[in-house]
């Protein structure tokens, strides 16, 4: 009795294992329509008119979401769509497709759709619309997936807090012709409906008190390429700090990065701000220099000089040769 019963239990494991992966015959057919795609998506990018681009991004959104119908495509990497991103949640619940399309040369515009995994492997998809272009302050504003504030994301980040997941989003935008925008956005689901956005970032150890903020905007000169990335090893994001290079603050097309490196830390349920994560200065006067080559006078110092010299580079030392005197034969007694 024992047996059948875990011999039923295995059956209904494999069944359900082999239930999560695609058909032979549906492989064959995404993998077809892949190869469309990546010609409608190539042309969304590198389209030389807008109405080309506008036309290759309706054609390619039509036929990605027929694709996206099949069953279990949940599984289908979509590897050769080399313009569209493509994450996966750390926890595997969901996987977020983005891509930008250029308008004009002062407005971009991002698309994209969020797959949510399915039990019996039938759609659930999320079109992302990007409404960043008629939001009056994208730092301070919350909305689901037809509130969007468009982005190319490039990394995904998992996190929780109270039994609640959240997914931290870094990605990427090229805002206008004067500046480019990279943005930290907090996605998490609330009656299984996606929510971008919420009071997750706080400067509440910074030394000048600000308010807490949706998202994190960081925007920069368009030819400054700015760093904003995770640090696994510190668990922290860390980002470049930024300033103006014409003291004109309110201008973000003139910030550049200073050196310094600023960061988030998430604590509480939320994304503590530090203000200086490399906080070490070197003692003045006591920075390494190299060996001076020069007296007082500008005089080059040959001894100097010669130590500067690397190794194999320096002229073997002449050696005398060395003087052997002569050895005096020793006097053997003979006895007799």
């Amino acid at each position: 009795m024992r047996k059948t019963f875990l011999f039923i239990a295995f059956s209904i494991v494999m069944a359900t294992v082999s239930a999560q992966y695609i058909s032979k015959n549906d492989m064959n057919y995404l993998q077809q329509k892949e190869d469309t795609l990546k010609d409608y998506a190539n042309k969304i990018v590198n389209g030389q008119s807008a109405s080309i681009r506008f036309n290759n991004d309706s054609l390619f959104t039509r036929l990605f979401v027929r694709a996206l119908k099949t069953p279990y495509s949940f599984q289908f990497p979509f590897d050769s769509l080399q313009t569209i991103s493509k994450l996966y949640a750390p926890d595997s619940s969901f996987r977020i497709f983005t891509w930008q399309m250029v308008v004009n040369d002062n407005l971009t515009r991002q698309h994209g759709a969020i797959q949510m995994k399915t039990a019996d492997g039938a759609l659930k998809l999320f079109p992302l619309i990007d409404k960043s272009d008629v939001t009056t302050n994208i730092t301070d504003t919350a909305g689901n997936n037809k509130g969007w504030i468009g982005a190319v994301y490039y990394r995904i980040i998992q996190t929780s807090s109270s039994n609640q997941h959240y997914y931290t989003l870094l990605g990427y935008d090229e805002h206008n012709m004067k500046s480019n925008r990279k943005i930290i956005e907090v996605l998490s689901f609330s009656n299984d409906e996606p929510m971008f956005g919420g009071r997750f970032f706080s400067f509440e150890e910074d030394t000048v008190f600000k308010s807490s903020t949706s998202r994190y905007v960081m925007e920069y000169k368009k030819t400054a390429g700015a760093r904003l990335t995770y640090d696994k090893d510190m668990q922290m994001i860390v980002l470049e700090h930024l300033e103006s290079e014409t003291g004109e603050n309110q201008k973000k097309w003139t910030y550049v990065p200073d050196g310094d490196y600023e960061g988030f830390k998430w604590k509480n349920g939320k994304w503590v701000h530090i203000e200086k994560i490399f906080t070490q200065v070197t003692p003045e006067g006591q920075a390494p220099m190299p060996t001076p080559i020069k007296d007082a006078m500008g005089n080059t110092i040959d001894e100097k000089l010669q130590d500067n010299v690397p190794a194999e580079e320096k002229p073997a030392e002449e050696k005398k040769p060395a003087v052997t005197k002569p050895v005096k034969p020793v006097k053997q007694k003979v006895k007799n």
